[in-house]
């Protein structure tokens, strides 16, 4: 399909995901893994390495009300969960994923690549649908929330969960770097 055949909602729902990605691209610049793991407050809610070492996030269901404070690794994690389960659900195997299956890759780092990764297969996958495939729900209906959706809406859903999340990295990220222990003493 070349850019000329492409549906006009696939080319204003790329366009909206390309603004938020490079939203993701510039709030990444700088964070470490220190910085990922960093605890914003008591009780937050982080990943952690488990028994077998994989890194698995804090959780609860249902989520505590208010819900705890995160960190930027735990925000990631979030994004790869979700983010992976309507790819699967929508252009993959039409099952989503266990919640378990989904883990922290155990670095700033790799989790930025992963994420990269699931955004290049998302935007593939995205270009190809036709106005038919926006407008139903066939490809959607496995997605594990009770409102039914056509793979438009679910497409829209993704790009605003997007720039919540990285709006909560670049705040996350803003506030480690604005620490007191982290800003430079007045000689």
């Amino acid at each position: 399909m070349t850019d000329t055949d492409t549906e006009p909602r696939v080319k204003l729902l790329l366009g909206q995901l390309d603004i938020a990605w490079a939203l993701f691209e510039h709030h990444l610049e700088g964070i470490d893994d220190r910085a990922a793991l960093w605890e914003p407050a008591p009780g937050a809610w982080s990943v952690r390495p488990g028994p077998g070492g994989a890194w698995a996030p804090d959780w609860q269901a249902p989520e505590p009300d208010p819900a705890p404070p995160v960190t930027i690794a735990w925000t990631m994690w979030h994004i790869a969960y979700w983010w992976t389960t309507v790819h699967e659900v929508c252009f993959g195997g039409g099952e989503p994923p266990e919640r378990t299956s989904i883990t922290w890759p155990g670095s700033a780092e790799a989790a930025a690549g992963e994420l990269r990764g699931l955004h290049a297969a998302w935007r593939t996958a995205l270009e190809g649908a036709t106005a038919a495939d926006l407008d139903s729900a066939d490809r959607t209906a496995a997605l594990p929330w009770e409102v039914e959706m056509p793979l438009g809406d679910a497409a829209g859903w993704v790009t605003v969960e997007l720039a919540k999340n990285v709006s909560e990295i670049g705040l996350l990220h803003h506030l480690y770097l604005n620490r007191p222990e982290a800003r430079p003493r007045d000689s």
